[in-house]
């Protein structure tokens, strides 16, 4: 009773803006679709997110930008996708290129709200301090402090191992913490929340109780078919690198322990978001903010003798999207239909009553989460480097490489891609519907550590291209 009272008078305060919603913008790093409400994997434990997506509206196909983080997050906060910039890969510096104007959180303070941030938004939480109200930064490094018998940190590259530390030593759990924070403190404004979970990225390090949580005996490989990359142009081929990650990892004999690995961090990725949900489901904004959930690209563990993301292929281009928007979207809702993160800078704005800029040109999903039966004619696109793009329907994935080497997949009869149609003639009229969509705007790409100002973070981020 107490508690409804406290929301009463908090929501009929003057100092809330009850007319305009707040929003909470949760963006995951590296978090492919091994979430449970996607199935598929069955072995991930994400009770979290997934009570997040009966919420509200799941995507069940939705798919990233680039699949690199940098282009990933400066396409989503620009709403400019990377063939309009040239930030196409990690170590490029964005800032240049894009803006202040441009971006989402510049829209929202223009409009009157506070917007607060924290985590890993832009790549390597770098930002520019003028398009945002507050920023957290001081969420600590990493604790490697390894859980007892622990021998290596991995294999290669591919870094992963058990830590002795708690929840609290993380620096996501200090990150959820400055959300908590804000959603528990009396607000002059609405407010854009925006809050950047680094893990599931690498290295692997969470506490134990996580890697318990998926015993490595019951761990079962990703599914995959010898010789993937037969049917395989070069221009694949060459992403892939199948002689890498790959081959050292089947050198090592520690596959399994790696895919463990990476269900403990998703884990642990989940409990944040539990954080953060629970926080806003107690506080006095819970029936006035959109939430949006979303992971920055997709992952490989091994399909297509491939590891990390760097691809264009199903595992590297899908990732989660869950939109909960108060008087427009209804709980328990699924949608089928091929959508790409472009389209959520004008979907905020449209469900927050602020003009969409002229510079983004990609459709508001606001109709498919009204009605996801809503027809739907645009493809989802990807793009990794100059004119490498992946264009996914309901049914089809076509890749196309700058050289004009191709790929199909029937993603209803060879959901892991494992038989490209790209030269079968039965299927040309199909290629070329989807050749109607491939992105016009391709700017050449932008130098490796390109200079052009901007604040020390986003210096150090150009460095990290991991």
């Amino acid at each position: 009773m107490l508690r409804a009272f406290c929301l009463m008078m908090l929501l009929s305060s003057p100092l809330i803006a009850a007319d305009k919603p707040n929003v909470l913008y949760i963006a995951v790093d590296d978090l492919n679709h091994w979430v449970g409400y996607l199935g598929r994997n069955p072995q991930t434990k994400t009770p979290n997110i997934d009570r997040l997506a009966k919420m509200g509206v799941r995507f069940t196909r939705s798919y990233c930008a680039a699949p690199v983080c940098n282009p990933s997050r400066a396409a989503m906060m620009s709403g400019l996708r990377p063939g309009q910039t040239g930030v196409y890969d990690n170590g490029q510096n964005w800032q240049p290129v894009i803006d202040p104007s441009k971006t989402l959180t510049t829209q929202f303070l223009n409009a009157g709200y506070n917007v607060y941030g924290a985590g890993k938004i832009y790549h390597g939480s770098a930002h520019r301090d003028p398009e945002w109200t507050e920023y957290f930064e001081k969420s600590g490094g990493e604790s490697k402090q390894f859980a007892p018998g622990v021998k290596n940190d991995g294999v290669g590259g591919i870094k992963f191992a058990p830590l002795a530390s708690e929840d609290a030593d993380m620096p996501d759990y200090k990150v959820v913490s400055y959300g908590l924070e804000k959603l528990s403190s009396q607000q002059e404004k609405p407010f854009f929340l925006a809050i950047g979970l680094v893990k599931p990225h690498m290295p692997w390090n969470v506490p134990q109780k996580y890697y318990d949580l998926h015993p490595l005996d019951a761990i079962q490989l990703p599914p995959t078919q010898e010789n993937d990359l037969a049917d395989i142009p070069p221009s694949g081929i060459k992403m892939a690198k199948p002689q890498g990650d790959h081959a050292e990892m089947l050198k090592s004999g520690r596959w399994k322990e790696a895919v463990q690995a990476y269900l403990a961090t998703i884990s642990f990725c989940d409990a944040m978001v539990g954080r953060l949900i629970e926080g806003l489901e107690k506080s006095a904004y819970r029936d006035n903010t959109i939430i949006v959930f979303w992971g920055d690209h997709g992952w490989h563990l091994g399909e297509k003798e491939h590891w990390r993301k760097f691809a264009l292929w199903e595992e590297a281009t899908r990732a989660p999207l869950i939109f909960v928007a108060p008087g427009v979207t209804k709980p328990h809702t699924v949608c089928e239909t091929p959508v790409d993160f472009m389209s959520v800078y004008p979907t905020l704005c449209e469900l927050s009553g602020i003009p969409t800029p002229a510079h983004v040109k990609w459709p508001s999903i606001q109709p498919l989460l009204k009605d996801p039966a809503t027809p739907w004619t645009q493809p989802a696109i990807t793009t990794f480097h100059l004119q490498n793009h992946s264009l996914r329907s309901r049914e089809w994935h076509y890749i196309r490489y700058a050289n004009g080497d191709e790929e199909l997949y029937n993603e209803t009869a060879d959901a892991y891609e494992w038989k490209n149609e790209a030269a079968n003639p039965q299927y040309a009229a199909i290629k070329q519907d989807f050749l109607k969509h491939l992105p016009t705007d391709n700017v050449p790409e932008l130098p490796s550590n390109a200079g052009g100002g901007g604040n020390k973070k986003a210096k150090n981020a150009k460095k990290k291209s991991q």
